[in-house]
């Protein structure tokens, strides 16, 4: 099976290893390459793998004679678009850091503390025209409580389940091709967008359970929820989130 890896973070830069180690051939890895300190882009030129543009990746699809079986997306951040979506022999998948139909776009580690959820998840689906739409291939998901997570930590436990996820999907598109999925619906759920996101973070100091919100939007080093002062966004910082920082230098100075 021939793939194109499209993806970045260092959960991505160890699937590639992991990928190659199950047989599987990696055309090109497109990723975040622009940024000097990508994990994904040193791990592929460590391997020898071609790090490529996205128009690139759409160009060897576009060709009548190409032998992509697959297109592969682990948090990739741009829009895919046709022909990597269609062209592949077994179509494009994506593995999508939350529960869908429910929470598509961004945020969704947020929006999970937000709510005081008590169940999170990754999905694998294959990728259509929108954004987090396309039929649903399988879902993996664990109970958490959310007085005991920032966005951060519950990204590390998301991510724990979303690679094995992805190791499962994978090896079985390799033994048994295009998978059955099931079809979602668009009616359902709700779509965040980056815009949204970023305006979620402004902390009403008159409504909003403040020590949530800062656990909600606790992601260094992005900037959290905050207030404005003056023009100016200050991230705000609570006690939670102190002992936390203080009990992780204590473990690296011992």
């Amino acid at each position: 099976m021939k793939i194109i890896f499209m993806g970045r973070k260092k959960y991505s830069a160890d699937l590639i290893e992991w990928t190659l180690n199950q047989g599987i051939d990696i055309e090109a890895v497109v990723t975040d390459s622009h940024f000097s300190n990508s994990p994904t882009a040193k791990k592929a030129k460590e391997l020898g793998l071609p790090v490529i543009s996205m128009e690139e990746a759409e160009e060897i699809v576009l060709k009548e004679n190409h032998e992509i079986d697959l297109v592969v997306s682990y948090l990739f951040w741009r829009k895919i678009r046709e022909p990597l979506i269609n062209g592949p022999r077994y179509g494009c998948i994506n593995f999508h850091p939350a529960l869908l139909p429910d929470w598509r776009g961004t945020a969704g580690y947020n929006v999970a503390i937000l709510n005081k959820l008590d169940e999170w998840g990754a999905t694998a689906h294959y990728v259509d025209s929108s954004i987090d739409t396309g039929d649903l291939i399988r879902t993996y998901k664990f109970n958490f409580d959310y007085r005991l997570e920032t966005a951060q930590s519950l990204e590390k436990k998301t991510q724990e389940i979303q690679v094995e996820l992805y190791k499962s999907v994978i090896l079985d598109v390799k033994e048994k091709g295009r998978l059955e999925s099931t079809k979602q619906n668009n009616n359902e759920g709700t779509y965040i967008s980056r815009k949204q996101m970023e305006s979620m973070k402004e902390i009403d100091l008159e409504n909003d359970d403040i020590d949530l919100k800062i656990r909600a939007f606790w992601f260094p080093p992005y900037n959290g929820a905050y207030i404005e002062v003056k023009g100016n966004k200050y991230t705000l910082i609570n006690n939670f989130i102190l002992r936390q920082l203080i009990d992780k230098e204590s473990i690296a100075n011992a």
